[in-house]
């Protein structure tokens, strides 16, 4: 059986593939057109499928698919925070895979709790992000509600295709 982060090697062209999926779905769902207006911004369904690539990838897979993708995604759609999205999603996606993989508690709670540290690491990030990017506090405090509200449907969305739908189970299966 092939470890997920043994993976790259013994499966390159698999994990290339998986990655560069990934990554391509989280730069999708950064376009402007694929999310909801709200104050200060757009409520983005890219969180959905960054909680998904961290819990099914390697922290390494995961950085690649989730920071750079996001961070491809800004540069392409609207540059201003694509590095605090780097730094942002890239944290969040390493923290949900290392921590998914390290807890030893049943399936569902482990992913659970590292999904939810995942959702504070971007509510964080972003908040403090938009503060330096914006030069005021004021516009990352509008946001605020709508940045909280989108990590939580993301991780909400992540642990339901993962766990109860099985998408876990069958990544490791494809993957071994």
């Amino acid at each position: 059986m092939v470890k997920n982060d043994d993976l790259r090697r013994q499966k390159p062209v698999l994990w290339l593939t998986l990655t560069a999926l990934f990554m391509a779905m989280v730069i999708v769902l950064s376009m402007s057109v694929m999310s909801i207006p709200v104050p200060g911004g757009h409520l983005y369904f890219n969180d959905a499928v960054i909680g998904t690539a961290s819990l099914l990838m390697d922290p390494l897979s995961a950085f690649l698919a989730c920071g750079v993708g996001a961070f491809l995604g800004d540069a392409l759609f609207y540059p201003a925070p694509m590095f605090v999205s780097l730094v942002t999603h890239g944290l969040q996606a390493v923290a949900v895979s290392l921590l998914f993989a390290k807890l030893k508690w049943k399936k569902p709670v482990s992913a659970a709790v590292a999904l939810l540290v995942g959702a504070v690491i971007m509510v964080v990030g972003y908040t403090i992000g938009r503060a330096f990017v914006y030069s005021t506090p004021e516009t990352a405090l509008v946001k605020l509600p709508f940045q909280c509200l989108q990590a939580v449907v993301g991780a909400a969305i992540a642990w339901v295709l993962c766990i109860p739908l099985g998408l876990e189970k069958q990544f490791r299966h494809v993957t071994h």
